[in-house]
């Protein structure tokens, strides 16, 4: 199993110098994947954006939108920036894509949030046509660059809702998931026998995110930053008490993830202090 870092792009106040730092930081350390979280009415910074900068002071280190909201984009635009980032990167880039839970990203946007799901389904199908060269949207030409990979970026579905079966069978090189092991080995199981039924080649890639936070910090570093960002849902408290803190913690993480087979495991921050990436290492990486 892979083992990937998120980069502290949500974390307020991470400085952009520290995005530029830290990935250097994770590729020279030996992580798999560097990933980032994705709101609208929140001062985190772009996914793509962040993404392209990384791309530019790496050179082997995969990168991930855990999760990209899709349907809070125009398709076209997005078509294109993730194609951008596709060849800036020579191919290291995989969307991860869902619809989101919040209101206030399609507010914040001026999209409606309750058509979002048939918006996602249509984008889909949209971003597909225009990597592989197809006028859309009314446009005369090609909007994108052509991607590395057969002309498509490959994507990663989240959600666990019956749809995102649906999306990963049919645009989706596997699935992605936020929360336990146990929480998620039913709906693992699932997309699983879904893929088999289906008849598609080999086995869908499977990701799981995982918070964490290290170091003397701690106790005020997890729960300000989760206590902040998941302040729409109640007992954010009770979340961010359940952040892994300890090298322990997350090696039992890793082993969890581990027995469901599962391909990477994406360790994101609390804390957006350069040191976590060297801490994480030390903790979870095999010398």
């Amino acid at each position: 199993m892979r083992i990937g870092i998120g980069l502290p792009n949500p974390i307020p106040g991470t400085q952009g110098r520290t995005l530029l730092e830290w990935a250097r930081r994770a590729e020279e350390r030996g992580f798999s994947t560097l990933a980032t979280i994705d709101r609208i009415a929140y001062p985190n910074y772009d996914s793509l954006i962040v993404l392209a900068a990384a791309a530019a002071v790496t050179e082997r280190i995969g990168l991930l939108t855990n999760v990209l909201l899709a349907p809070t984009r125009n398709p076209v635009v997005l078509a294109k920036a993730a194609a951008s980032v596709d060849q800036i990167s020579g191919g290291r880039l995989t969307l991860g894509l869902g619809v989101g839970g919040r209101e206030d990203d399609y507010t914040a946007t001026g999209l409606d949030f309750k058509t979002r799901g048939r918006r996602f389904d249509e984008d889909l199908e949209l971003l597909h046509r225009a990597w592989q060269g197809e006028p859309v949207a009314g446009s005369p030409k090609a909007v994108t660059p052509t991607p590395v990979h057969n002309g498509r970026v490959p994507i990663l579905i989240g959600g666990m809702a019956d749809a995102a079966v649906e999306r990963t069978l049919r645009w989706g090189i596997g699935w992605t998931m936020a929360g336990t092991a146990a929480q998620s080995a039913p709906f693992i199981a699932r997309i699983r026998q879904a893929w088999q039924e289906a008849g598609k080649p080999g086995k869908p890639r499977i990701a799981g995110l995982v918070y964490f936070g290290l170091g003397p910090n701690v106790d005020t570093g997890i729960p300000a930053y989760i206590k902040d960002y998941y302040s729409f849902v109640p007992g954010p408290e009770q979340l961010a008490a359940t952040v892994p803190r300890t090298a322990e913690a997350l090696q039992s993480a890793v082993k969890e993830f581990e027995d469901l087979d599962i391909d990477e495991i994406i360790f994101v921050p609390t804390i957006a202090e350069i040191g976590q990436v060297d801490l994480l290492a030390d903790a979870v990486l095999r010398k």
